[in-house]
Formats: C-alpha cells, sequence, structure tokens
C-alpha cells in the first residue's frame, strides 16, 4: 500500500479507537438520546448528540471553506438523490434501531464491552446491508432510486442560499452559523447538562472526530496517483465491508471505514477492562433475539438505502449541510420516535 493510504488507515484506526472509548464512557446514542428524552424525560442524551451535531458542522464547513478537504467528493453531495428512497430508509433504520436497543456504531461499543447481543446485531446488520449494497437486494433499491430520483443544482444548504445571489462564502457562513447557533441554545439550554462535564466533552469529542475524518481523508489521503474517498464516520457499509475483509481478507484491502470499524470495538474493549466494566450478557428469551436481528436487519437495508446511519447522516453527512442528509435523518428521527411513542411503539423486554 502507499504511505499516503496507510496514513489514512492508521488514523482512521485512532479515531476509532477514541469514538469507542467515548462512546462507552458517555453512552453516546441517538436512539438512547431520544429514548431519554421522549420515555424517559431525561434530555441530556440528547443534548450531547445536538452539541456533537454542532461542533462536526462548524468544524466540518471551516474546514471545507478553508479548501482543506473538499466535501463535495463526498456521497452526500450529490447533485442526484431520492427523496422517497433517502426517507424510507431512514424510517427504517431508525424503526429498526428501536428493535435493536441501538444503532450500528453503538452494538460496536457494546460488544467491546461483552454484550452478546451486539454481536448478533452486527453481524446480522452487516449482512442485511451487503445483500442491499451488492446481493440480492440490490437490483430493487437501484430501481427505486432510479425511479424516483431528481437532479437539482443546488444540492446543500450554502448552494441553495447561492442560488438567491449570496455569495459562497456568505452562504456558507450564514447556514452555518444558524444552525450551529440553533444547536447550541438547544444543547446548553438545558440545566443538567450544563452541570454533565463528560457529556459536554463527549459531545465535543465526536464533533471533531466527525471533522478529524474530513480531514484524513481529504487532506492526507489527496494523493492525486492513489486518492482515497473522502469520508468520514459512518458505520453501515464500513460494517458489512468489514465482514467481508475478515473472511477474504487475501483478496481485498482494508480502508477507512473498516479501521474506524476495528478501532470502535478495540477502543471500547480496552475502556471496559480498565474501568473494569466488562461483562458478559445475552439474550433474555428467543423473542428477545428473534426482535433484535430483525431490527438490525432493518438497519442494514435501511442503512444502506438511506446512505448512512444515525451517525453517518445524523452528524457526518449533516456536517456537509447536504440536502439529501436532511431528507434521512428526518426518516431516521421519525421511525425512531414512532418506536418509541405510538401505536408503532416497541414494547420493553427484560434483559438478562
Amino acid at each position: 500500500m502507499e504511505s499516503s493510504t496507510q496514513l489514512v488507515i492508521l488514523a482512521g484506526l485512532v479515531i476509532g479507537l477514541i469514538y469507542g472509548a467515548v462512546g462507552l464512557l458517555s453512552g453516546f446514542c441517538l436512539m438512547s438520546s431520544m429514548r431519554g428524552w421522549l420515555a424517559q424525560g431525561d434530555g441530556r442524551l440528547v443534548r450531547t448528540y445536538a452539541l456533537a451535531m454542532a461542533v462536526a458542522i462548524a468544524a466540518s464547513q471551516l474546514l471545507a471553506g478553508s479548501g482543506m478537504a473538499d466535501l463535495g467528493k463526498s456521497i452526500y453531495l450529490q447533485q442526484s438523490f431520492s427523496v422517497p428512497v433517502l426517507f424510507l430508509g431512514g424510517l427504517l433504520f431508525g424503526y429498526g434501531m428501536v428493535l435493536s436497543n441501538g444503532c450500528g456504531s453503538r452494538a460496536l461499543v457494546l460488544l467491546g464491552r461483552g454484550n452478546l447481543r451486539s454481536f448478533v446485531v452486527v453481524i446480522v446488520l452487516a449482512i442485511a446491508a451487503q445483500m442491499t449494497l451488492k446481493g440480492l437486494i440490490a437490483p430493487a433499491r437501484i430501481a427505486l432510486v432510479q425511479a424516483s430520483q431528481i437532479t437539482v443544482n443546488a444540492n446543500s444548504l450554502p448552494s441553495l442560499l447561492a442560488a438567491f445571489g449570496a455569495a459562497e462564502a456568505t452562504s456558507r457562513a450564514l447556514a452555518t452559523s444558524a444552525i450551529v447557533v440553533a444547536l447550541i441554545l438547544f444543547a446548553f439550554a438545558h440545566p443538567s447538562f450544563r452541570r454533565s462535564p463528560g457529556q459536554v466533552a463527549a459531545g465535543v469529542i465526536v464533533g471533531l472526530l466527525v471533522t478529524g475524518g474530513w480531514f484524513v481523508t481529504g487532506f492526507l489521503g489527496a494523493d492525486e496517483f492513489n486518492p482515497v474517498p473522502v469520508t468520514s464516520l459512518t458505520f453501515v457499509a464500513p460494517i458489512a465491508d468489514s465482514l467481508q475483509y475478515a473472511m477474504l481478507s487475501t483478496g481485498l484491502t482494508p480502508n477507512f471505514g473498516v479501521a474506524t470499524v476495528a478501532g470502535v470495538f478495540a477502543g471500547s474493549l480496552i475502556t471496559a477492562l480498565a474501568t473494569r466494566r466488562f461483562q458478559l450478557e445475552g439474550y433474555s428469551s428467543p423473542r428477545h433475539m428473534l426482535r433484535s436481528a430483525g431490527g438490525a436487519a432493518l438497519m442494514g437495508v435501511g442503512g444502506v438505502m438511506a446512505f448512512g446511519c444515525s451517525i453517518g447522516q445524523g452528524l457526518t453527512g449533516l456536517s456537509t449541510l447536504a440536502l439529501g442528509s436532511f431528507v434521512a435523518v428526518a426518516g431516521i428521527l421519525l421511525g425512531t420516535a414512532a418506536g418509541l411513542r405510538g401505536s408503532l411503539r416497541v414494547q420493553p423486554l427484560a434483559v438478562a
């Protein structure tokens, strides 16, 4: 491998290690955040997520504005995209996240802590995602996208503002400032969150890790002879790629996503052992396992359709201010809310 590729892989591993440690210590997870806010009346974790989003957007847009990373080369800022498929994928992912009691990144973190339920979630999610990317479900997904995709001149909030005559730098600054200020006000308006320095730190660190991913792949990996895909933290496709790499490593090469997945697991495992949080856990019943696996399958299918998960779209995608990411995140939030409240609410099961 070329030195730039090796550097990207090493940096991805480090980013994953940090995310795994922070995720275990803080409980960082969109599903847990939404559950605490909607079902339990505890809004601290959702503020952590909002702060991470604000930091990711502000720092990533600063990086893009300085020319250090071309976010336009990412999968999120495409001129053509399917609003129905993005939204439907988000719905499936959000509801599956509730069924499985966490997203793909959270499953990796919990697996490092000894949660064997998460092992099932990771494997099933990987298989379902690979089937949707390249397998049996792929033709149906591609047909849906081709039948419903639209081509737009403005594919992000800054470009939408620029279409009304504003300069590119001004449009970027206005869009970024408005969203970041709103998210920070929402986060720090909560007294319990302000009194939780650990949660504040977690939000800042995760947001910076997203920006770090853009810097690593967009700047350090910008080799004109051997470029790497411009990407950052996301987990559905990388978990699928990691399973494939584990089985066929002699015919494949690792990438940033695979390194990140390995890092998250390792970071959580090291932290769990160091803090004596490691404990083997399993399913309470066959029904529990079936529901968890079903949720993982929905996350695998939905995450591919939505071009990302609660991290891949909820933080990384939104950090580009892509219009398609707002559509996907709306679907994820609605699917999660439906699983937590209302007639489609997923009833809690006792965990052994």
